[in-house]
């Protein structure tokens, strides 16, 4: 069987000038060989279209069991995901079983095609939320896992050097980290790339978490990147302004719990959110990005401007 990469994975690795990646990507279909040879597992197929960070082999186990099989370059840090997969030990995640060869995770197949992005906006977030809950749990000992502050340093840079006239909102950004960093109320293992596309359909339970890239320190963190989600459909909407407050309101309680504190919440929303429109700066999205973030801060609940 052959193993070539999904194109938006390879779109995604022709973009970078990591030169680990890029030899990664030559030596693929061996290490799926590899891989494949350790765990005694038969490849079904490829999963496509697949993420934009990892190849996904759906296998076959020697007791017929399925499986999945992920390969993912070193910029993904594939060791740090199999550290909270093993954390959670499939409490409200995808469960890890085994570790076959380097950068190489044998995963508890789940149903790739049915993610949350499947329901109805209000009932996703519910079903999001509860799933989230599950993965806050102590950091695993010892485990080297970056905190928020790392993780979000070269965003702080990059904002830091933000033009003009995105200035006022790249300040309140920058404003808002120095500040949520100043006093920490937890510190906790973390998703890091939390949101309703990697939330998926499975057998043991409705619906499990897959793919983080695990950080430690407040929960708020995940939740910024959950009530940003689907924001460009969001943004179309009449009421996009309104529906967006909505969302958020959601993420912070939940069904009725509180899960993090509401100002708590919004200070990564902007700061997040700023980030997303500086990076994308270049495309015709930035202006609506920074708008979003703009809501975030504004007491009214008026839409974002059309693109």
């Amino acid at each position: 069987m052959a193993f070539e990469p999904p194109e938006r994975l390879v779109r995604a690795l022709a973009e970078t000038s990591d030169d680990g990646d890029a030899a990664w990507r030559e030596r693929l279909p061996g290490l799926v060989e590899e891989a494949l040879g350790a765990c005694g597992a038969a490849p079904e197929r490829v999963h496509a279209p697949g993420g934009r960070s990892s190849l996904v082999v759906l296998v076959r186990l020697a007791d017929d069991m399925p499986a999945a099989l992920k390969l993912a370059p070193p910029s993904a840090a594939p060791q740090a995901e199999a550290l909270a997969l093993e954390r959670w030990d499939g409490w409200g995640a995808c469960r890890l079983l085994g570790r076959p060869a380097p950068g190489a995770l044998l995963l508890e197949r789940l149903r790739p095609d049915v993610s949350l992005r499947s329901l109805a906006q209000a009932k996703a977030l519910l079903e999001a939320a509860d799933t989230l809950r599950k993965l806050w749990v102590e950091p695993p000992a010892e485990a080297g896992l970056p905190t928020v502050a790392e993780r979000t340093a070269p965003q702080a840079a990059t904002l830091e050097a933000a033009p003009g006239m995105y200035r006022p909102l790249a300040d309140a950004a920058l404003a808002a980290r120095t500040e949520l960093l100043a006093d920490p109320p937890e510190e906790l293992l973390l998703h890091g790339a939390y949101g309703q596309g990697k939330i998926l359909a499975g057998d043991r339970a409705p619906w499990l978490a897959v793919g983080p890239s695990p950080v430690t320190g407040e929960r708020a963190y995940d939740l910024a990147r959950l009530g940003l989600d689907r924001v460009e459909d969001l943004v179309g909407a009449a009421l996009g302004g309104v529906a967006e407050r909505t969302d958020v309101h959601r993420v912070e309680v939940g069904r009725g719990d509180h899960l993090a504190g509401d100002q708590r919440v919004r200070g990564r929303l902007v700061q997040v959110e700023r980030f997303r429109g500086e990076f994308h700066s270049q495309s015709h999205g930035a202006p609506v990005r920074c708008s979003v973030a703009t809501w975030l801060f504004s007491p009214r609940t008026r839409p974002p401007p059309r693109p």
